[in-house]
């Protein structure tokens, strides 16, 4: 069974991909400090990508009572998640401490679009810390507790 990031998850990261992208060919500060905000989001976009976020695709059969034996498939994502959780959420720690660098700087040289997506990113990575990734591991643990 393939398990898939839903859409809405896919396309409001290549969004902010995109947006991210833009702030780092500015000049000055603001420029600086979004290639720091990149360097660290990268690699923490691919691990949501690999193994936080496709579970969050098997909601929908879920929810609606469809429960098939190839949903242990899943398990492996969901256990990687679990156990590396803690360093999900330091990263995040890291990247939200860049952005509040970046917010300063975007609206010290006047970028407050900048400013407004760098907030709208730290509202992003709570949003994962208290939906997205818990989702993901109860997601794991039903299954479990269903086929076991």
């Amino acid at each position: 069974m393939e398990f898939k990031t839903p859409i809405s998850l896919k396309k409001e990261h290549e969004e902010l991909h995109a947006l991210l992208k833009q702030a780092t060919q500015l000049s000055g500060k603001t420029g600086e400090a979004a290639k720091t905000v990149a360097e660290l989001m990268h690699p923490h976009f691919v691990k949501e990508e690999e193994y936080a976020l496709p579970p969050l695709g098997i909601l929908p059969l879920l929810s609606s009572g469809k429960l098939t034996e190839e949903m242990k498939q899943v398990l492996p994502m969901t256990d990687k998640l679990k156990a590396e959780l803690p360093e999900m959420l330091a990263e995040h720690k890291q990247i939200v401490a860049a952005l509040e660098v970046l917010v300063q700087h975007a609206t010290a040289e006047h970028h407050p679009e900048v400013a407004e997506f760098a907030e709208k990113l730290m509202l992003h990575a709570q949003t994962e810390e208290e939906v997205s990734y818990p989702t993901a591991i109860l997601i794991g643990e039903f299954i479990r507790l269903k086929f076991n």
